[in-house]
């Protein structure tokens, strides 16, 4: 983003821009700040997330005290050129309550906050899919094909794996769009039970997903 771009973004009146910052790996929504010209400047120039602050009236990091810093990735901006999203990676929690996320507080249908922490708003829907089943596995329901999978062990969750990877390779061959992402939406369960059943979080392969980004896919002979 370069200073031509900086003089287009639309600041408010008090000189300032709301940001959104987002987890790269995941698009976990992380919390919200407010930029001026001088944070977005910083968080440019040094790769972290920097505010205006506008309680204190100050320039501020994120992180600066607790560590817990956020690392750059992309920025964005929106079609009004008034709000700026920041592709970042979390070096630990990012709200000061301690949890990965400042927006964990679910409203009811009244618009009630919630009392207990929720998770829900963390990731997309492979991780509400992965919820459901570590929910399945610890409280079995009669009538879930997860409890039914999850009764018959792990050789017939392998099973599964191996049935639905041969049904993409023959939707795929077949070249039906339709069939294909049928068949792929399967497999990505079943690979999800499996997650579910080592206790391997979806976090742990986004990770080493992005350790992997750029680099060659070959491994060293």
């Amino acid at each position: 983003m370069s200073q031509t771009v900086n003089q287009s973004m639309k600041f408010d009146a008090q000189g300032l821009l709301p940001a959104v910052i987002q987890d790269w790996l995941d698009g976990t929504v992380l919390m919200l700040g407010y930029m001026n010209q001088e944070a977005l400047t910083r968080t440019l120039a040094t790769k972290s997330v920097h505010f205006w602050s506008r309680s204190r009236q100050s320039l501020w990091e994120k992180g600066e005290t607790s560590g817990h810093k956020l690392h750059v990735k992309e920025l964005y901006v929106d079609c009004d050129r008034d709000t700026i999203l920041v592709k970042a990676q979390p070096a630990g929690p990012t709200c000061h309550t301690g949890e990965r996320a400042c927006f964990f507080a679910k409203l009811d249908e009244q618009g009630r906050a919630g009392g207990e922490p929720s998770r829900e708003a963390f990731g997309g829907i492979l991780e509400r899919v992965l919820r459901t089943i570590r929910d399945r596995r610890a409280h079995p329901q009669a009538g879930s094909y997860t409890t039914k999978l999850f009764e018959g062990g792990h050789d017939k969750i392998l099973k599964k794996v191996a049935e639905e990877a041969g049904e993409v390779l023959i939707a795929a061959k077949g070249g039906k769009k339709d069939e294909i992402v049928y068949e792929v939406a399967d497999l990505l369960f079943h690979t999800l039970m499996v997650l579910g059943y080592h206790d391997v979080t979806l976090d742990e392969v986004y990770w080493e997903l992005g350790r992997r980004e750029g680099k060659s896919g070959l491994r060293p002979a």
